[in-house]
């Protein structure tokens, strides 16, 4: 028997990075073993990685030369890194200009790095339709990891660039229903009517990046967009009253109305809205979900999710 090629996991107590080293576990006849890397080796979600067979290391973006460390003798990688733990781009940046020079000093065979599109390329910061924010970005969590996407190129480094989206598990947390005064449950999103919003299940990211990662070489240079279904505000509102047994009313939200709320993240969230609403054709367009599911056959859609969820909405 062939001995497994280590692919090292960033992030692997979080939802991207444990979904993918879950991912890769339940499937050892891919050829894949997990190396977990994490702050704290010790936490449950590290000790579970390492119960279903994940070799665990310690290791901080903040101490390069723990994450030099932990790629060495490794095949790959699924790269992620986590905005909103700090909420700064500038800060992002340097975690991912780590990553990339650990990935090209342990000269890794195949990065799978989880990365948005940069908006600017969409929408130059010229255009006065959103506020600027952070200086220079238009939504910094998408801008910074669009904008370290050149950083891997630039490197040589042999990485295939998987575009997220909108997590699904979003309608359990910040985006959940919420009663009226009327006491209708209602769906309030910053998203016009009939403007589709792309969705994924965050476990679907790990799934996804496994079959990059088995398909090898072809899949080096490329951008894979990612998406588990493509709905309008009024079809979610429309599925989540079907799970929860009572009617689900969606409520649009003016994009500056919703900047304004004042909550930590409300004009990026806002910002992040308006790029999805107007330039959905292209967003959405660049995820075929077609050709997705014959990458990762397991890819749910929002249904699918709803039926392995739904006991979890009782709780709303």
């Amino acid at each position: 028997m062939n001995e497994q090629k280590v692919i090292a996991v960033t992030g692997a107590t979080g939802a991207q990075g444990g979904g993918a080293a879950r991912a890769i576990l339940a499937h050892p006849a891919s050829g894949f073993t997990v190396r977990a890397l994490t702050r704290n080796p010790d936490s449950p979600a590290a000790r579970e990685l390492a119960r279903l067979g994940a070799e665990v290391v310690r290791a901080d973006f903040e101490d390069e030369a723990s994450v030099h460390k932990a790629f060495e003798g490794a095949y790959g990688a699924f790269l992620v890194t986590n905005f909103w733990a700090h909420a700064s781009a500038a800060r992002e940046i340097e975690e991912a200009e780590v990553l990339v020079r650990a990935a090209k000093a342990a000269g890794l065979r195949h990065v799978v790095w989880s990365t948005l599109e940069d908006t600017r390329e969409l929408l130059p910061l010229e255009d006065e339709r959103m506020p600027v924010l952070q200086g220079r970005y238009n939504v910094p969590h998408f801008d910074a990891k669009g904008e370290a996407n050149d950083l891997f190129r630039k490197a040589g480094v042999p990485t295939t660039f998987l575009n997220s989206t909108f997590f699904f598990q979003n309608f359990l947390t910040t985006m959940a229903p919420k009663r009226g005064e009327d006491g209708v449950l209602t769906l309030t999103l910053p998203l016009e009517e009939g403007r589709l919003l792309s969705g994924v299940d965050v476990d679907d990211i790990g799934r996804t990046a496994r079959a990059i990662l088995e398909g090898g070489e072809r899949f080096i240079g490329r951008t894979v967009s990612l998406a588990g279904d493509h709905l309008t505000g009024a079809q979610y509102a429309a599925k989540l009253e079907a799970v929860l047994g009572e009617p689900v009313r969606f409520q649009s939200v003016p994009y500056d109305v919703f900047r304004s709320f004042g909550f930590p993240g409300a004009e990026e969230v806002g910002n992040m809205f308006q790029f999805y609403g107007d330039f959905d054709r292209e967003f959405t367009g660049a995820r075929d979900l077609d050709g997705l599911r014959e990458l990762n056959p397991e890819l749910k859609s929002f249904d699918d999710w709803l039926a392995a969820n739904a006991a979890a909405f009782k709780e709303i």
